[in-house]
Formats: C-alpha cells, structure tokens, sequence
C-alpha cells in the first residue's frame, strides 16, 4: 500500500482510535419501504466480534456501508480510523471481505484465483504467489489449489472465500455468514478458522451469523440487531453470566427425578423440571445451609446417583427473549 491517497480522496488521519476499529454514529439505511438500519451506534474494538441477527436484520447492508459499497441515508462510521464517507478506497485497501453468497469462477482454480486478487491488491507477482500459498494452507485447501473450484463442496468454496478474504493480510476482515450451507463438521472447522484468525493472526475479524451458538463460541464480542435496530452490544462473557440457577442430573430408577426434586423442595430449595435435569433456584432458597450440600446430602438420603451438578448461564437467546421480537435459531 502506497503512503499517498488517491486522486480526489482526502489523506487518511494518522491516528485512530485505541482500541476500537468500527465506530458508527447514528448510522441509517433508509430504502423507503424499509429501514434496513436505524440510528445505528456501536463500537466494534479488535479480535472476534459476532453480529447477529436475524434475516433481514441489517447485518449484510451494515458491511456494505462499512466497505463504501453503499451510502447511509444519515449518520456517520469510522473503520481503523477511516471515515467511510472519505476514505472509501483506503478502508478497502486495508480489509477483507468474504460475501455471503456464491462469487467462485467456477473454471478457476483457487490458486489462480487467490493469485490473481493478491496482485489486484497491490502485491508484486512473487509475493502474492507466496502469499496464496501460504494462505490456502492455512485454510486447508493446499491438497486441493489446483482444481478447478466448480468441482468444490460447499465447504471449500466457504475456505476459498476465506483465502482471498485474508491473501493481502487485511488488517480487518468482514465474514459474512461463513458457515452458511456448512455440515456440522465443516461447521466447526471454519469456526476454528474464525478464531485462530482473531486470536492467534491477529486480525480484527467482524462475523455475522443468524445462529446464536457459534457467536457464543468464537467470539470476544457480541452485537444484536433486531429490524436494525441496536439490541444489545456487549463482552460474550457479559451475555453467559450466571443465573442463579443450578442445574442437577440424578441417575436411579424411574420417578427419581420426581423424587430429588420433592425432597429438595422440602428442604427449602425451590426447584422445577427442566428437561431431564432438576433446576435450583439458588436465590430463593430458604434453607440456613449451603445449596450444594443440601443437594449432595439429599441425594445421600435418597440413595441416588448425582452424576452432574453445574451453574446455569444466560444465552445470547435469552436477550431476544428479553427485548426483542424474534427468536433465533441456536444451531
């Protein structure tokens, strides 16, 4: 990348924000008929954050303007600095962006392929063939560079996206539903990739996603939006906090779930089937004793097996519940 802008954009700022690389400030996308998003204000800071949301959220149309791909009807963002009104062709220089839907030539090998974006974002003929290569081996695709993409699955075609995604080591990347159309297992392993990318590349890395549970797993941060609306924008930690809650799996014959669950009630523990497990309200407890060893003594008495005891924790679906109108999907 070149120290100068280009003709026409003016010059990027030198300093930016610590420790934040998003910032929107009262963001909107009016269409009109729909308000994809809604005096939008965030902050997205570095490693891993998910946004989620359902279908129609605003999650796609939030990337675009972040890119300089769309105009917002008002407000303002910054990305690593940039103004997206100003520095359009900066902030694209500087991330990557995997789309959600289907963009492979597929006559194309992903060598080419990846080769010939690298060279397109600046990098000599040398570097950008080291570079494609190192990349595709890091998405797990060095087997297959060769062929032509048509022939892929789906979940090479996700590392394909991935690769010229990160070839011309973007300080930023944007992954928009990288897992949709995945299995199960190509699941987990391009949720892995999101991870060593945030955590152990070092690139900031901004995800969207319509299920709840890969946001829980993969990321620092969590940003919901609902219609475009802001949710809720916090740590992961601060959604899966303790909720007094404690959970208990007995073992024994039939009707002993029925009978631990008696036997506490009387012992002053307020509790309530959940599933196959016990749920203790540890905050309503009306016994002198400590809850954990009313539980193990009661399950002494009874002569029963206790084989899990653990604290309940919020989820990220438990926000919408909360406050918003939909209920996503958690896996």
């Amino acid at each position: 990348m070149g120290d100068h802008a280009p003709d026409g954009e003016p010059p990027p700022p030198e300093v930016e924000p610590a420790g934040r690389v998003i910032t929107t400030d009262g963001l909107t996308k009016d269409y009109g008929a729909v308000l994809a998003l809604d005096s939008l204000d965030i902050v997205v800071g570095e490693g891993v954050t998910g946004l989620v949301g359902a279908n129609g959220a605003g999650k796609s149309t939030l990337i675009k303007i972040l890119l300089g791909l769309l105009a917002p009807t008002r407000g303002r963002a910054t990305v690593l600095g940039l103004d997206i009104a100003q520095h359009g062709e900066a902030i694209r220089r500087q991330v990557g962006y995997m789309p959600e839907h289907e963009c492979l030539p597929p006559d194309v090998s992903a060598s080419d392929f990846v080769n010939h974006l690298a060279q397109m974002s600046g990098l000599p003929r040398a570097a950008a063939r080291e570079r494609t290569a190192d990349v595709l081996r890091h998405v797990g695709l060095a087997e297959e560079r060769y062929r032509p993409m048509g022939g892929y699955s789906t979940g090479m075609k996700q590392r394909a996206k991935l690769a010229q995604a990160l070839v011309h080591d973007p300080r930023l990347v944007f992954l928009d539903e990288p897992t949709n159309g995945l299995d199960p297992a190509a699941r987990d392993d391009m949720l892995e990739l999101v991870q060593r990318i945030g955590h152990d590349f070092g690139i900031a890395v901004l995800v969207t996603s319509h299920l709840l549970g890969e946001l829980e797993r993969v990321s620092d941060h969590v940003v919901i939006l609902d219609s475009g609306r802001l949710l809720r924008s916090s740590a992961t930690t601060e959604f899966l906090d303790s909720t007094g809650t404690l959970l208990i799996e007995v073992v024994g014959e039939t009707g002993t779930q029925d009978r631990m669950g008696q036997a506490l009630a009387a012992a002053g523990l307020p509790c309530w089937p959940q599933g196959h497990l016990i749920a203790v309200d540890t905050t309503r407890a009306t016994t002198d004793r400590d809850v954990h060893d009313v539980i193990r003594d009661t399950a002494c008495d009874l002569g029963v097996g206790l084989a899990r005891l653990q604290a309940d924790h919020r989820r990220i679906e438990d926000v919408f519940r909360e406050g918003g109108d939909h209920v996503l999907p958690t896996s």
